[in-house]
């Protein structure tokens, strides 16, 4: 099974932080965020109340044991997928043998580090070593294959992945394991220098290339490569081994041109390309056909779309072509970048209730300084703008950010405009982040680093701010009416939680006996920092 890992933001401790996910109900990974309800379109399942402050459970990517829950499989073990299904009697099932010893031949795990495009990345390897007729298993000492689908964003991210290679230094010699994602883009072949056992480095833009790259493995090859940034085409694969049974994941836009100059994402995941609206619209739509309700569209900035087919569709165009497709009752999309966010996003939201009131907007910093030193290309102004137009909407739209404290040169003036910025943006949700020097990014030209103390006095001081605005804004629900889209059940009898549109977690009762996946009227009884309580209400 592959599993997520999210760098601990909070502060605390690792041990700390397995003891929580021992004590949480529900199943799946743990994801601790700074004192927020939204988790900005990954597969939430809370099964803590309004005391939990911020703390929610996730599924697991890739989880064997949804199948169960979902028609995503069926009756004969054959897999549906959009377009068909895919048995035994078609898979590569001879490629798969070859590969293995007699115990063991054929079985993959894989685990993902980082965003949701690396969860979804995941669910299409999967697919794809699915079809060569491979088998998913639960624990790397199980299989034959193991593979790290991984993240750079920040340096504690990319650390955890050599850890876990160091793991087979001694007891590796009957296993292949392969590094994907951008650790693999950003060190390249130096990951067969520090770990020699390792035989497959892919970069997420060589996706495309991995049936070639795993023939190559199954032949013998103990060292396969695939380091392309530069392709102009997408990750597309015929069967995508979906994780969660009633949400989807749509990768619209890959890459990025913005050249942040702390950001990785430009070399390890190469120039923006988008995926034609066709394609897109084809696969919401057999996504559609196999039960699937709700949608999340995804990019690294993913209102920067620009559709490649002769339509050339807006991506607000595109959002309101995804929400009239039969059977879609929500769709959601992150993460937008300020300068590509329009007034039409906005009112294609007011247009269509499909569409989701939640907008993730990054602002990174409350300082035009440092927004310039970070080559964000926008200003402080213009940034509240936009917050001011979203805040003029007909409905309500929450709105969350990421915040990067101690940027080289940040002083103690530049991150007061940022603890300001909390205050005029109301935000419903914040990630924040310690600055963390990354390879190939501008920023490490930058003199007058912060102090990492500094960092993290800063760090605390913008979840004390957040903790207290969030508070008040949750305390503001009280007596309100969600539509919420059950995905979990608590052990505790008759309780049950889910996301309102706004993705906010609300834990609710109901006396029901089978709600999941499916969408109730719930009533908010009582609040916190990081979930709402509420009751079913029964027309």
């Amino acid at each position: 099974m592959a599993t997520t890992n999210i760098e601990n933001v909070t502060g605390i401790s690792e041990d700390d932080w397995h003891n929580a996910a021992n004590l949480l109900e529900g199943y799946g990974r743990l994801r601790i965020q700074m004192n927020k309800a939204f988790d900005i379109g990954v597969e939430s399942l809370s099964g803590g109340g309004a005391g939990n402050a911020g703390l929610e459970t996730h599924p697991s990517s890739g989880h064997v044991g949804h199948a169960v829950h979902s028609d995503k499989f069926n009756a004969s073990g054959e897999i549906n997928f959009p377009g068909g299904v895919v048995s035994p009697d078609v898979v590569d099932v001879a490629a798969a043998k070859s590969f293995g010893d007699t115990a063991n031949g054929g079985t993959f795990f894989l685990e993902t580090f980082g965003c949701q495009m690396n969860d979804h990345d995941s669910e299409k390897v999967a697919g794809l070593l699915l079809s060569r007729g491979y088998r998913q298993v639960e624990t790397p000492e199980a299989a034959r294959m193991i593979l790290y689908n991984t993240c750079s964003i920040r340096e504690k991210a990319a650390q955890k992945v050599f850890s876990r290679l160091g793991e087979y230094r001694e007891r590796g010699a009957d296993k292949i394991i392969g590094v994907l994602g951008c650790v693999a883009q950003q060190e390249g072949q130096d990951i067969f220098k520090r770990a020699p056992w390792v035989s497959l480095v892919c970069g997420s833009a060589s996706y495309r290339k991995l049936p070639e790259m795993l023939a190559e493995l199954e032949a013998g090859n103990k060292r396969v490569t695939g380091l392309d940034n530069d392709t102009d085409k997408t990750f597309e694969t015929e069967i995508t081994r979906r994780d969660n049974p009633w949400r989807a994941y749509l990768t619209i836009i890959e890459g990025c041109d913005k050249a942040c100059a702390y950001c990785v994402v430009p070399h390890t995941r190469g120039p923006e390309r988008s995926r034609g609206s066709e394609s897109i619209l084809r696969e919401v739509r057999q996504l559609a056909e196999l039960g699937y309700s709700e949608v999340q569209l995804l990019g690294q900035t993913v209102n920067s779309y620009v559709d490649p087919t002769t339509r050339r569709m807006k991506f607000s165009e595109l959002l309101l072509a995804v929400a009239q497709l039969e059977g879609i009752r929500r769709v959601r999309f992150t993460t937008s970048h300020p300068r590509d966010f329009g007034a039409d996003i906005v009112e294609a939201i007011d247009r269509e209730p499909k569409l989701c009131d939640h907008i993730h907007l990054p602002v990174q910093s409350g300082s035009t300084k440092v927004l310039r030193a970070m080559a964000r290309t926008y200003t402080r102004e213009e940034y509240l703008e936009k917050i001011a137009l979203i805040r003029s909407a007909a409905r309500p739209i929450s709105i969350t950010s990421d915040i990067i404290v101690g940027f080289p040169g940040e002083t103690d003036e530049d991150f007061a405009e940022t603890l300001s910025m909390l205050d005029e943006a109301q935000y419903d949700g914040v990630f924040g982040f310690k600055y963390s020097p990354r390879p190939n990014t501008p920023s490490l030209t930058l003199n007058d680093p912060i102090p990492d103390v500094v960092k993290g006095q800063r760090l605390a001081m913008i979840q004390e701010k957040q903790r207290v605005i969030q508070t008040a804004r949750n305390l503001a629900m009280l007596g309100q009416e969600l539509d919420v889209f059950v995905s979990n059940k608590s052990r505790r009898e008759n309780q049950w939680s889910g996301h309102a549109t706004s993705n906010r977690v609300i834990s609710f009762s109901s006396q029901e006996k089978e709600l999941l996946g499916s969408y109730v009227r719930v009533k908010v009884t009582d609040s916190g920092t990081g979930s709402l309580v509420g009751l079913e209400v029964r027309n």
